[in-house]
């Protein structure tokens, strides 16, 4: 999007500070080089302010709008990867783990053609068969990706 503001990316990035204004750090007030908006630059400068100039871990993250959790967190990922451990991480799994070959045979073997598909009666099929638990929902979107293919 060539009109895309900065705000629109960092929230595109999962980077967006949803609470600037609890960011008190006067040099963010001060220049325009810190942008409130712009959690990586807000962990980092809370990191740094603790590390460069002592001040109590607590007090800093207070200062920059943030939790001790999220101090604590920031601070190992930094230790562990650089700057690269400030960016978002998307959440959960990467992909339909539990839908294996298997499974998906399973429910293509119960699935009758041109019959809509029961979803809820497969995931129930799923866990008394096979013992596993997939949500109904989950069986439905990797139906869908099946049919595009």
């Amino acid at each position: 999007m060539p009109n895309q503001t900065k705000r629109d990316r960092l929230r595109q990035l999962g980077a967006l500070n949803t609470r600037p204004e609890a960011v008190r750090a006067p040099w963010f007030r001060e220049s325009s080089f810190f942008d409130p908006l712009d959690l990586v630059q807000v962990k980092y400068e809370m990191l740094r302010h603790v590390h460069e100039d002592g001040v109590n871990k607590a007090d800093a993250a207070a200062l920059f709008g943030l939790s001790r959790p999220t101090y604590y967190q920031a601070e190992a990922a930094f230790e562990r990867e650089g700057i690269a451990g400030l960016l978002p991480r998307t959440r959960g799994p990467k992909s339909a783990h539990k839908l294996t070959d298997e499974v998906m045979q399973l429910i293509e073997q119960n699935q009758h053609t041109g019959a809509p598909l029961q979803a809820r009666s497969l995931a129930q099929l799923l866990h008394s068969t096979l013992g596993i638990s997939v949500h109904p929902r989950s069986i439905e979107r990797a139906m869908a990706r099946k049919k595009k293919r």
